[in-house]
């Protein structure tokens, strides 16, 4: 009896503080559960123990009442036969009479100390009942905060998510404009060369029409064709 009070008051005396901050920690309420279900386990036992110990001293109770009534009983004889001048009767009875008062006086004081362990059974029973009640209301709480973590975790996550995604924009739009000045210079590199190749055709257009214009001077003077040409 005495080791199954000890251990409830382990139990009632447990830092509900320190149970919160390790639920907190590992992120489960399964150290709270624990508890919950050890005070669960615990009541149950107290209550046992206190039906099988109310049961005891009530019994101890009943067997003290019953010795007590014979002692009052032959303390009346013991009296009676006395005046009668049934000396020895009256010791008998006087015997009879300690022997019972003895037994009456040995229950009682079981049944006081049974009646005693039985009301600490039920004052254990009751206060394991109330820190039952606070750890279940606060682990409602441990919950709600666990929950409200793991949203805030999940909204964090998404929030990175997002920068990871406009950083790979932004990567794309770099790219986009590179390859959008390699176009621009690819392009003006062929308006260049369009250039060059316009120039190139106008020269040799004019070379001929020079050539053209010399060979139709030297028909016109009666020179001859220059070697080469």
């Amino acid at each position: 009896m005495a080791s199954l009070l000890e251990k409830v008051g382990v139990l009632i005396s447990a830092n509900l503080h320190w149970m919160v901050n390790q639920a907190l920690e590992a992120n489960s309420v399964a150290v709270v559960d624990e508890y919950i279900r050890r005070v669960e386990d615990n009541i149950e036992a107290v209550e046992d123990a206190a039906a099988t110990v109310g049961g005891e001293a009530k019994t101890l109770r009943r067997k003290q009442q019953e010795f007590q009534a014979k002692a009052d009983e032959l303390d009346r004889n013991i009296d009676l036969f006395l005046g009668e001048g049934k000396d020895q009767l009256a010791m008998a009875a006087q015997s009879r009479y300690n022997t019972m008062k003895s037994l009456a006086d040995t229950y009682s004081t079981q049944a006081d100390l049974q009646e005693s362990e039985f009301q600490k059974l039920l004052e254990a029973k009751l206060r394991l009942e109330a820190k039952l009640t606070e750890v279940k209301q606060e682990r409602v709480h441990l919950e709600a905060m666990l929950e409200l973590a793991k949203a805030r975790e999940a909204a964090h996550k998404a929030v990175a998510a997002v920068g990871d995604v406009s950083t790979e924009a932004a990567g794309m739009e770099d790219i986009k404009s590179a390859i959008e000045r390699r176009l621009a210079k690819s392009e003006a590199q062929a308006e260049i060369d369009s250039k060059k190749l316009d120039r190139q055709m106008e020269e040799v257009l004019e070379t001929r029409e020079i050539e053209d214009q010399l060979a139709a001077r030297r028909a016109r003077l009666g020179l001859a064709q220059a070697a080469g040409s």
